[in-house]
């Protein structure tokens, strides 16, 4: 079985994602069950929709040949559920929402290639095989039909029996609303059928207003709007008498006087699609679930009314509306919309499903990469009222984790600045318009609605510095010098924040390319002292800054900051390095260190029992102690650290901070590995070094983006072997049995650093990119005469291959401009021809580059082919 097939309780654990780039989402389970309801403008983990499921019937000549809900087995355990009470819940055995006790396939194979999941039913008492395939648009470059509220699902059946036979597929969704005025009425729009499930008891403005529509375009259809109301079990009892009763369902329908007074959890709404199939003959049926909660509301940190009267309605100033609800009014819009276009958006996303997996990257690649793009479709994502771009850290059960689109754990998210570049400069925007104070100084968490007052806590400064090795990486993935000239005055204050009189932290006060003050970080706390983690962005910034500087005409500036930059590198070489790994210079035995911050220092610091500063590295081997030259590396900056001295630092996290089984390590903190399982810590102090008392923060902790960014600079680095091993144990504990994997988690679910797996890709693949100068590359890691990869830029996508005959760089989406074609593993000599279609271009072939004498442009579905001798 492949590393993306699952069956019984190896698919235990799985939630496959269903939804739009921050619209909610749907989570398919490993048996075929619709859980982690997560539509209404927040996570809600481990829910269920009651009985809202899929189900199929067959028939013949008016005989009922067999009835079953599209499940397979529930998996264990099954003693129930601390969520409920009494019937469903700890004690009671499954709740009657997983329809456990109904008729269902005997197993089930779930392949799930992210964006699309295939499942397989099967039971030799069926007359038939049945498979569904689900997905919602995942195309990148276009965020607009990535970003539709909806589920889609293609539902296949073939009738393998020697008869003619009818099938009905029925999807059933309950209505989610609580009041006693649920409304769901069937209307037949544009040849769709379709159900729309809403309250007549909400305001518009309310924050659970909304509606759900669930739609076919299958032409026989029939309905219910309305199960059987009644006491304990009758609905569901009414609903199974009528769905193994012959023939189409008849409608019920309650008007408003006999609306009151209902149970929540009642009403549901079944939608059915009749087909008939001749022997050997194979069909499917189409069916959308879309949804429309248009209002979001800060209920997590709202800010005070600034009215005068200080007394008004807080939803007036915590507010805003979706950007899908901009697109579409509600949502039998949306699925409208969807069952239109369905053959584009299914192809479209299969096209970059392709792309993406017949890759001849290892499947542990391929796995980490497509597992972790799926958190843009979770609850962790949110787009703004004008499509702007908005991130938690990740998810709680019921709510976000950790706001703000925290500038340095999104430092690690390498997936949306490729594959939607224009919603990762969207939050370049935000950070430097309402995030930076007038000095520089950056705030690291964004406050919503938008335009409120930044949060007023210290500067960070990974996420400061990295904010500005990010804009110089978005600058050369889509090559707009404009937008950067936008963005360059906010650029140049974050840099030069570092050595302000303002800084409270006093980070490089004597300007001398070290940071030295108290620097505030991504594991929560601060260091004192130089360190080589912290000042590798610090260093990252002032290169980038100079480049960018340069590229503006600011000679000045430039040779400033590249002045800056020298100087603080070359101290660091000399004087961070021990000789294996890079470290912290600090003595934490020296309380005038804290004394000359603020009360808080000392307060939170000093460790009065042993007489010692507390979180701190000192001569521990740190898991991103080198991060700035990854980041140095996946945007063309070079070198930050000496290349030597990077490796060395890499090989010494393998040897130490690489742990092949957790059954031994003390771990005080979460617990992400155990028992067997291998993980990279935070950080480790090897035998005869200073470790604090109380180390730094999260020290003994396994987190997947960081893990995925020591593998990945591994490899970077030529350790090749010891990266995809990390890669392969990461993978290995999200396995579908233990873990979902779907579902990377940090600090809460679907967590945001975990896309540091996608510059796997760019890594393995050697790829290079500045589109400022319309120039790509590809570099492989691989020595093998056949490779193949995916690519993004901002203009376009496709496919890099490589073989004994050549190479072809096809666009499959957009288009691609270019002045340069950068393939060092070539010679000049070896190349016979470059074609563009029937065309021979003209090059000049210089140091590994392919020169065009003017700029040639691919289009979707061309290629430019490379023939050696």
């Amino acid at each position: 079985m492949s590393r993306f097939t699952y069956q019984g309780e190896q698919a235990k654990e799985i939630s496959f994602p269903l939804g739009g780039i921050g619209s909610g989402s749907l989570g398919l389970s490993g048996s075929g069950r619709l859980i982690d309801w997560e539509l209404y403008n927040r996570p809600n983990k481990q829910s269920d929709n009651y009985f809202s499921h899929f189900a199929i019937k067959t028939e013949a000549d008016g005989e009922l040949l067999d009835t079953r809900v599209l499940h397979g087995d529930l998996p264990p355990g099954h003693m129930g559920n601390i969520r409920y009470r009494h019937h469903g819940g700890y004690g009671f055995g499954p709740n009657r929402s997983t329809l456990a006790g109904v008729p269902h396939f005997e197993s089930l194979t779930f392949q799930g290639e992210f964006p699309i999941a295939k499942l397989a039913f099967a039971d030799p008492k069926f007359p038939g095989s049945v498979s569904m395939t689900a997905f919602n648009p995942f195309i990148p470059l276009n965020d607009k039909d990535s970003s539709i509220p909806s589920a889609f699902f293609d539902i296949e059946i073939t009738n393998t029996t020697e008869r003619v036979l009818d099938y009905t597929i029925c999807f059933t969704v309950s209505n989610p609303f609580l009041d006693e005025q649920r409304v769901s009425r069937y209307a037949h729009i544009q040849n769709f059928h379709m159900i729309k499930l809403t309250s007549t008891g909400l305001a518009a403005n309310d924050p659970k207003y909304g509606d759900m529509t669930m739609a076919t375009d299958c032409e026989d259809a029939s309905y219910q709007e309305y199960w059987y109301r009644g006491d304990w079990f009758d609905n569901l009892e009414m609903y199974w008498n009528d769905l193994t009763t012959v023939g189409k369902f008849k409608n019920r329908s309650y008007d408003d006087a006999q609306s009151k007074a209902v149970p929540e959890q009642t009403d549901h709404s079944t939608l059915a699609a009749h087909i008939q199939l001749s022997p050997g003959e194979k069909r499917s049926v189409r069916f959308v679930l879309s949804w429309s909660f248009p209002n979001v509301v800060n209920d997590w940190n709202p800010q005070p009314c600034p009215c005068a009267t200080g007394n008004c309605d807080p939803l007036v100033h915590n507010a805003w509306t979706n950007y899908y609800a901009t697109l579409f009014p509600n949502s039998s819009a949306s699925a409208a919309y969807a069952l239109q276009h369905w053959d584009r958006l299914y192809q479209e996303t299969l096209l970059f499903k392709e792309a993406l997996f017949t890759s001849t990257l290892p499947p542990a690649v391929l796995d980490a990469v497509s597992a972790n793009i799926s958190i843009l479709k979770s609850p962790t994502c949110l787009r703004l009222t004008d499509g702007s771009f908005y991130g938690w850290e990740g998810c709680l059960p019921d709510q976000g984790s950790c706001e703000g689109s925290c500038t340095h754990v999104w430092n690690y998210a390498y997936a949306l600045p490729f594959l939607f570049p224009a919603l990762e400069r969207s939050m370049r925007d935000l950070d430097f318009r309402y995030n930076q104070r007038e000095d520089g100084r950056m705030a690291f968490r964004l406050q919503l609605p938008i335009g409120r007052a930044a949060n007023n806590y210290r500067a960070c400064a990974d996420g400061q510095f990295g904010g500005v090795m990010k804009t110089y990486r978005d600058w050369k993935i889509c090559g707009d010098t404009e937008w950067l000239k936008r963005n360059w005055q906010a650029v140049k204050n974050s840099i030069e924040y570092a050595w302000a009189d303002t800084n409270e932290d006093r980070w490089d006060a004597n300007k001398d390319g070290v940071l030295e003050g108290r620097q505030h970080h991504t594991l929560d706390m601060e260091l004192f002292g130089p360190n080589a983690w912290l000042n590798g962005f610090y260093l990252g910034a002032l290169k980038a800054g100079a480049e960018m500087a340069e590229a503006l005409g600011e000679i000045n500036t430039a040779s400033e900051y590249r002045a800056l930059f020298n100087r603080g590198k070359a101290w660091t070489d000399e004087h961070l390095y021990n000789g294996s790994y890079y470290h912290q210079i600090v003595d934490i035995t020296d309380p005038s260190i804290l004394a000359s911050y603020d009360a808080s220092a000392m307060k939170h610091y000093w460790n009065a029992e042993k007489q010692e500063m507390k979180y701190q590295i000192v001569d521990g081997c740190g898991v991103d102690q080198v991060v700035a030259q990854w980041h140095a590396n996946l945007s063309g900056l070079g070198e930050i650290f000496d290349p030597q001295q990077t490796r060395s630092a890499l090989q010494a996290i393998y040897n130490h901070n690489f742990k092949k089984s957790m059954q031994n390590v003390f771990n005080p903190c979460r617990i992400y590995s155990l028992n067997d399982e291998a993980g990279v810590m935070i950080c480790d102090w090897p035998e005869g070094t200073q470790k604090p008392a109380v180390p730094l923060t999260y020290a003994q902790e396994t987190m997947n983006g960081f893990e995925y960014q020591a593998a990945i600079h591994m490899i970077q680095e030529g350790l090749v072997n010891e990266g995809l091993e990390i890669v392969e144990a990461i993978r290995d504990r999200f396995d579908g049995y233990k873990r979902n994997p779907w579902n990377e988690y940090e600090c809460g679910s679907n967590y945001a650093r975990s896309m540091a797996s996608y510059a796997l890709i760019p890594t393995l693949s050697g790829f290079e990119y500045n589109m400022v100068q319309g120039m790509i590359g590809f570099n492989p890691v691989s020595q093998e005469a056949e490779f193949q990869c995916f690519w993004s830029l901002d203009s376009g996508w496709g496919i890099f291959r490589k073989s004994a005959a050549g190479a072809s760089l096809c666009v499959l989406y957009g288009e691609l401009a270019l002045s340069t074609l950068r393939l060092p593993y070539l010679e000049g000599d070896q190349i016979e021809s470059i074609l563009l279609g029937d065309k021979a271009l003209s090059y000049h072939f210089e140091a590994g580059a392919i020169l065009f004498p003017e700029y040639v442009t691919i289009g979707s579905g061309k290629a430019i082919e490379l023939r050696t001798v």
